[in-house]
């Protein structure tokens, strides 16, 4: 059911002004001593005058007050040295009670003078789920440090040990990972469930984590700087939202958006089988996966499954079953597009969904596929059994590295070691996640085409992996041409790369999707 209007009002007055608190020591990153800071912290610098101290105004504060650490890293060219900020901001009711806090990592690069500037661009981003924290974009993407994962062979036994990261974006855009309530160290302040069934919905948590973009801007001086969000797969969906929420509600705009594997719109995953859209955008992401074995993937031979599956497959499954030549015409195209056998395609009506094709394409190996990655595999468990129960060969092989790698990160880095459990993802949030009137009733276009309309200078990139089978990228390749041109259709770029969910996992891809980036907050950059 959707949150009663009252609520709604509950949360627009969330996350009360509160300046970050702050103490006078950092800490070297090469020797781990306390060193003095030439005056206040950043965080304690940029407090509004006549804004009282977070320490008399935070209320039983649930996460140690926030640690400044400075630090260097040195890359191929240049050398980036950078102040980070690990810390929380509260969300709060309109009585000032604290409902929860959010944790968060900001790094600042460091200028001549040793200050952080106030017109440098920076991007806020936070994972998907919903229940994942940032630490997939964080030390795999965008962060000053990157843990490699994702990759064939790889398990939860890898060393959880992350490298200096040669394609940080901190050297055009300072950045702030946001851990959204119930993920990373962010918590309630309660064991009730009034707070959980606020922030865990579609317009709770987009209402939360605007009052915390806005918050941290005010707080730190930079509502002069160009913004950005950066958001994976739910977190994708989510981006389109925050924008609208900064823009209407905050005060706030937003030069650009970055969507990494989003979904757009929950309607093509609802009722699966009684539309025959979804098996129209599932068809290219598997063909993909097929092409990549076979050394063949190319996006002409992309071009050539997406014309078929948007044109006589979609006609062809709009006659249904009843109509055995279409059946048969399907499955003969679908099993040369897969590699499936074709009777197996057949017995399926020429609808084969995604699971399946992993199962059944690498079970002569004994070896299952990961949808977040179809050429990433593991070996299955019950290689005999009609369906398989495997682990998947990907987000299941990255959580204990990454966790590891994160908690080493907090402790090790920046000096910032909360009490208690650390969710890297949070299954009992995506369980208990409230989609209103359902899920399939969401969407973000209509924020997305809203935003790009008020705004005749937002940009925004939405990337996606070829082989990711959990966001297909053809669904959103047919969202996004629907929209109008806005003035220019260069303000909405669709990047396909190699990999899949997380396709920064390789190196090309991570490379490749850097320069875009770079190229839409810094046009002048070569």
């Amino acid at each position: 059911m959707r949150i009663p209007p009252p609520i709604l009002l509950l949360l627009a007055a969330c996350l009360a002004a509160a300046p970050l608190p702050g103490g006078t020591d950092v800490a070297s990153q090469e020797t781990g001593s306390p060193v003095q800071a030439q005056g206040r912290p950043a965080a304690q610098e940029s407090r509004p005058q006549g804004q009282p101290d977070a320490r008399s105004t935070v209320q039983n504060q649930l996460l140690p007050q926030p640690s400044v650490t400075r630090h260097e890293i040195v890359l191929p060219g240049r050398t980036l040295r950078y102040t980070a900020t690990a810390g929380s901001l509260p969300v709060r009711d309109r009585d000032g009670r604290t409902l929860a806090e959010i944790a968060y990592i900001a790094y600042v690069l460091d200028h001549e003078n040793g200050s952080a500037s106030p017109r440098r661009p920076v991007s806020f981003a936070f994972n998907g789920g919903p229940g994942a924290a940032s630490a997939y974009l964080n030390l795999g993407l965008m962060g000053p440090r990157r843990l490699p994962f994702g990759r064939q062979g790889d398990g939860p036994s890898m060393p959880p040990v992350p490298i200096d990261n040669a394609e940080t974006w901190l050297d055009f855009t300072d950045l702030v990972f946001i851990d959204p309530v119930g993920t990373g160290y962010s918590r309630f302040a309660s064991t009730g469930d009034d707070a959980r069934r606020l922030l865990w919905s579609v317009e709770g948590d987009y209402r939360s984590l605007s009052r915390f973009i806005g918050n941290w801007l005010r707080l730190n001086d930079r509502l002069a700087s160009p913004k950005y969000l950066v958001g994976e797969s739910y977190g994708g969906f989510r981006a389109p939202k925050v924008a609208g929420e900064l823009q209407s509600a905050d005060g706030v705009g937003v030069s650009g958006i970055v969507m990494i594997s989003p979904v757009l719109d929950f309607t093509f995953q609802r009722d699966a089988r009684g539309s025959p859209l979804s098996w129209v955008v599932s068809l290219p992401g598997m063909a993909a996966v097929r092409l990549e074995r076979d050394g063949k993937l190319s996006r002409q031979a992309l071009a050539a499954v997406e014309a078929y599956a948007s044109g006589s497959y979609l006609a062809d499954l709009l006659k249904g079953p009843r109509d055995r030549q279409a059946v048969e015409r399907m499955s003969d195209q679908v099993a040369a597009l897969t590699g499936l056998d074709r009777g197996l395609v057949l017995r399926m009506g020429g609808k084969v969904d995604a699971g399946t094709f992993l199962r059944e394409l690498d079970r002569p190996s004994g070896r299952v596929g990961s949808p977040y990655d179809g050429a990433v595999t593991a070996f299955d468990p019950n290689p005999d059994a009609s369906r398989s129960r495997a682990p998947d060969a990907v987000l299941d092989a990255i959580t204990a590295p990454l966790t590891s790698a994160m908690l080493s990160h907090h402790a090790r880095d920046l000096k910032w070691r909360p009490e208690g459990r650390y969710m890297l993802l949070n299954e009992d949030t995506s369980r208990r996640w409230s989609y209103g009137q359902g899920r399939g009733d969401r969407e973000s276009m209509r924020e997305l085409g809203g935003a790009l309309a008020l705004d005749p200078g937002l940009k925004v990139i939405v990337a996606h992996g070829f082989a990711d089978l959990v966001t297909p990228y053809f669904e959103t390749k047919l969202l996004l041409d629907q929209l109008p041109t806005f003035g220019d259709s260069a303000r909405v770029k669709l990047e396909l790369l190699p990999g899949g969910h997380m396709f920064y996992s390789r190196d090309e891809s991570r490379i490749g999707f850097r320069a875009s980036v770079r190229q839409m907050m810094d046009p002048t950059a070569e």
